[in-house]
């Protein structure tokens, strides 16, 4: 009798960004790419594919500093990702693991030294930084990399939202302690100071790095502060899991986004879905 096939699996997304009701400019950035060893092929805002030939890589950016500064800042940062993680992609093929947090710290500190770089030559420039929130998709398995306030949830099909990069603020590190509560830690004057981010002044770089393992039905969102700012916790786990007739109707990332304009909009917004599905 022969063994029952294992059903094969592919990845579903969406994103969007917008630059609120109050900026004149977007310096946010996302970014989806398909890839392998011999390069990159750019996603569009909303797809699927499977893993047949090619991993996947997530990224959400926001920048900051004077000027444009911070839109040129985000956008440096998600371009550099497309040339640096096809060299990481034999290592993954065959299972290196250790190798991940190498190849991420190398990506991450060479936009570091980019926007440094910058930032000291040229006036307009001057406090060039961003946030980066990457996660890198293979079978089964999701490896991240984060630095700043843009966020990473992991929505688990048996479960709800779990936080799973950490805010690099103060705030962040007393929520996390659990002596801020969420609406405390919403409403604090100091949630936006970033104790580390790339470039901005910052002298070194130490990303957090993690992994999870996925199943079909599990669900991720990459997204700016601007999503937050507009968004509890229980709106983003609903809008994703429990939406409406009328929010059904509209990819995932476009629900998060919209309602958090209407809540919010005071800073630009992005929202990336990533769903695993089962082909």
């Amino acid at each position: 009798m022969n063994a029952p096939s294992t059903p094969s699996v592919a990845l579903r997304w969406s994103a969007v960004t917008h630059q609120g009701k109050v900026r004149t400019n977007n310096e946010d950035a996302f970014l989806g790419l398909a890839f392998n060893a011999q390069g990159v092929a750019y996603l569009g805002k909303e797809g699927s594919g499977p893993f047949d030939q090619y991993d996947y890589v997530f990224a959400v950016s926001d920048g900051m500093g004077g000027a444009r500064a911070g839109e040129f800042a985000s956008k440096i940062t998600v371009e550099k990702i497309t040339k640096l993680l096809p060299q990481g992609f034999r290592s993954a093929a065959s299972g290196m693991e250790v190798g991940f947090g190498d190849l991420y710290q190398e990506l991450f500190g060479e936009i570091h030294r980019a926007l440094g770089y910058l930032s000291s030559q040229y006036e307009e420039c001057q406090g060039m930084g961003a946030t980066l929130s990457l996660a890198w998709f293979s079978p089964g398995r999701m490896r991240f990399s984060h630095l700043g306030d843009s966020r990473i949830y992991f929505l688990p099909k048996e479960g709800g939202l779990q936080q799973i990069t950490h805010d690099h603020t103060h705030v962040g590190w007393q929520f996390r302690k659990g002596t801020l509560n969420e609406r405390e830690a919403r409403s604090h004057p100091g949630k936006n100071s970033l104790q580390k981010a790339l470039g901005a002044g910052h002298q070194f770089v130490d990303a957090q790095v993690g992994a999870v393992d996925w199943t079909p039905g599990d669900l991720f969102l990459l997204c700016t502060d601007g999503l937050i700012d507009g968004l509890w916790d229980r709106q983003i786990l609903r809008l994703l899991r429990e939406p409406d007739e009328t929010e059904l109707a509209l990819p995932p990332a476009r629900r998060l986004m919209e309602k958090a304009l209407e809540n919010s909009g005071r800073d630009n917004i992005t929202a990336l879905v990533v769903e695993a599905i089962a082909t």
